[in-house]
């Protein structure tokens, strides 16, 4: 078993890479989510203005009272880079997401 890290996870739309890039902090152990509790991230949908949502600990991403929550078996996936998970935005569409980039939470880079 091996140590808990808090991690920032940058995932990409595989359909457009360019399109709705997803960040969201998670603590993670043996490659998967490891925390239960709700957790915060972002939606880069067009460039300029971030979504942030709140992951809950059953899947559904809630961007506010005014939206229709989506959903994601990101707490299931493997959390490594180039691993994929599914985000469904309601019950017709869905989108596969690919892990890009894992960057430890708090770690400075030293001149």
């Amino acid at each position: 078993m091996s140590e808990a890290r808090d991690l920032r996870l940058i995932a990409q739309w595989r359909d457009d890479p360019t399109e709705a890039r997803m960040t969201v902090d998670l603590r993670v152990e043996d490659l998967r989510v490891a925390s239960a509790w709700d957790v915060f991230g972002a939606f880069d949908l067009d460039g300029a203005a971030p979504l942030p949502f709140i992951l809950r600990r059953d899947g559904r991403i809630e961007f506010g009272k005014s939206a229709d929550p989506w959903r994601t078996d990101l707490r299931k996936a493997e959390i490594r880079v180039g691993a994929t998970f599914s985000v469904w935005f309601n019950e017709m569409d869905s989108g596969q997401y690919k892990i890009v980039k894992l960057a430890e939470l708090g770690a400075k880079e030293r001149k």
